[in-house]
């Protein structure tokens, strides 16, 4: 999907879609910018599904992404489930990239990779949370695979790089207390901007959110504990970095409430 300004404000221009993937455009908040929503109408994805995500903004745009619910990836008789996501932000455009979790079931095998290219003066608000086994129903993830990989440029060059890769042995690395000392969940939260960010980086420490500037013009908040603490800590940040980076309304979008 494209969105590009037209007669004055953020408008889609172009979409393609296929089964399973749907995207909605419920009507936003009172003065927030378009709002599609990713929805998935299989419910979950299983191994061997392959999905593909592409979304551009022309100069100027501003648009939100998100999805309704969480995402659930289903346990796998020996297939990786497979998702490619590729994100173009051109001048002067604001990307708000806020899915809900993604939650993986014992057995589940996904491989999933994030490319974006952010121009030189565009701005870059990114959310992804992973979720270890279903925990309302003491489900623990004990095995499977995950491989996820993300690639963000600015103006054709690397800005940021970072994987993760668990697999054989992954129970282990998950209770290991120097890996993820047991948590139910991770979560990242990545701010690409030409502002200054060092103020949103003190606030977000002070909320509770480890928070680093790796690089200028880089900014990464991480959590990592209970499913619900770190989904808490996701939405308290991104209303925090909606306000102090985006010059927005410190709100979620309308599908996290409902």
């Amino acid at each position: 999907m494209r969105f590009a300004v037209a007669r004055g404000a953020t408008r889609l221009i172009d979409l393609h879609q296929a089964a399973p993937m749907r995207v909605l455009f419920p009507d936003p908040e009172p003065g927030e910018p378009p709002l599609a929503a990713l929805v998935n109408t299989a419910g979950g994805l299983a191994g061997g599904d392959s999905v593909t995500l592409d979304v551009a903004l022309d100069t100027g745009a501003h648009a939100v992404v998100s999805t309704p619910a969480a995402e659930k990836i289903y346990r796998s008789l020996g297939p990786e489930t497979c998702i490619a996501t590729r994100l173009d932000i051109a001048a002067g455009a604001t990307l708000e990239w806020l899915p809900q979790e993604t939650i993986l079931f014992d057995g589940a095998r996904l491989a999933r990779r994030l490319d974006v290219d952010v121009a030189p003066d565009a701005t870059l608000l990114l959310a992804e949370m992973l979720v270890f086994g279903r925990h309302a129903r003491g489900e623990i993830l004990r095995e499977g695979s995950l491989a996820d990989i993300w690639r963000i440029s600015r103006g054709g060059s690397l800005l940021w790089a970072d994987g993760l890769a668990l697999g054989q042995g992954m129970r282990a690395r998950l209770d290991d207390r120097f890996g993820f000392a047991g948590a139910q969940a991770c979560a990242t939260l990545l701010v690409v901007s030409g502002a200054p960010l060092a103020e949103a980086r003190d606030a977000a420490r002070e909320a509770g959110a480890a928070a680093t500037l790796p690089r200028p013009g880089v900014l990464l908040l991480r959590w990592l504990g209970g499913a619900g603490v770190v989904r808490d800590g996701v939405a308290d940040g991104i209303r925090l970095l909606r306000a102090r980076v985006l010059g927005a309304a410190p709100v979620l979008p309308r599908l996290w409430t409902c």
